[in-house]
């Protein structure tokens, strides 16, 4: 029995001769170890069993040189001297160590493919990590930008009403110009004025007055509430917006739309509703609004 070759010990643990062939090649006939990493390296390649171009074997491939090539490389009268063989229990161990050079080598493998895909599980969770960071800043932005744009719009109200105070004042002083005399006498009423004229919208009766502002409550479904102050003239859709972005996250991660109720007298308000003032809908200067889920149309 002839001792096992490269080539053989390869066939004898299950791959196939081409392939077996074309890793002993490439790896210049190194021995098993760097052919069987050849073949694990790249067990998965679609042209692995094509085969190389025609290629003197022999040698290259581990095989044992015949009597004839011997006799011919040593030359005439030169005697060949054979290698001992190996006995079937020396061949059965071979074998065993072959094989377990490839279990470990596959191991190897599946640690590495382990480690690999750990490290794409960290990198997807780190950039889900940076959207919601990103969603959160967005957020964020949009409630800085519609408080900014509340208080542009309260300034621009507070200089408006400024303006109707100076004008008042103007007014009163053009009338004291023209019916007063000394300081401390009353103008005489004119027979053509209807009456004396209110010297500022303050003595209006209360039932005439307008509020500017409205504080709106609204009871979530989990039992809590959240208060708010909100300009008069703002659309109930803002309230909406505002209970939306401040609920908390629900579980699941989805946020269901919502419907808003009022308390007493029992109503519930519409998507044409959300485009009407709070002043217009009777919630100033104060109400308390319930949240409902939307239930889907």
């Amino acid at each position: 029995m002839s001792e096992l070759t490269a080539l053989e010990s390869l066939i004898e643990m299950g791959f196939p001769r081409g392939r077996a062939e074309k890793a002993l090649t490439l790896t210049g006939n190194q021995g098993i170890e760097a052919a069987m990493d050849w073949l694990m390296e790249h067990e998965d390649d679609p042209d692995v069993d094509e085969p190389l171009a025609t290629t003197p074997l022999g040698n290259v491939l581990g095989q044992e040189p015949t009597s004839s090539e011997q006799s011919d490389a040593e030359g005439p009268g030169s005697t060949v001297e054979e290698k001992p063989g190996l006995s079937e229990e020396e061949r059965q161990e071979q074998t065993k160590r072959m094989m377990e050079l490839v279990a470990q080598k596959q191991r190897e493998r599946e640690e590495r493919e382990e480690r690999e895909a750990l490290e794409r599980e960290r990198q997807r969770r780190r950039q889900g990590q940076e959207l919601s960071a990103a969603r959160q800043r967005l957020q964020e932005d949009e409630m800085r930008r519609a408080a900014e744009e509340r208080r542009r719009e309260k300034a621009e109200e507070l200089a408006a009403r400024q303006r109707v105070r100076e004008k008042i004042e103007r007014d009163k002083a053009e009338r004291a110009k023209k019916y007063g005399g000394p300081v401390g006498s009353q103008p005489t009423p004119s027979a053509t004025e209807p009456g004396p004229v209110p010297s500022s919208p303050s003595q209006e009766p209360p039932t005439k007055r307008e509020y500017d502002q409205c504080r709106i409550q609204v009871r979530l479904p989990d039992g809590t509430s959240l208060t708010q102050t909100f300009r008069a003239r703002e659309q109930l859709a803002a309230v909406r917006l505002y209970v939306e972005l401040h609920r908390g996250e629900e579980p699941g991660g989805d946020q269901d739309p919502v419907q808003l109720l009022s308390g007493f007298p029992r109503r519930a308000f519409s998507e044409a509703d959300m485009e009407r003032p709070l002043q217009e809908l009777g919630l100033v200067p104060s109400a308390v609004l319930i949240v409902a889920k939307k239930c889907p149309s």
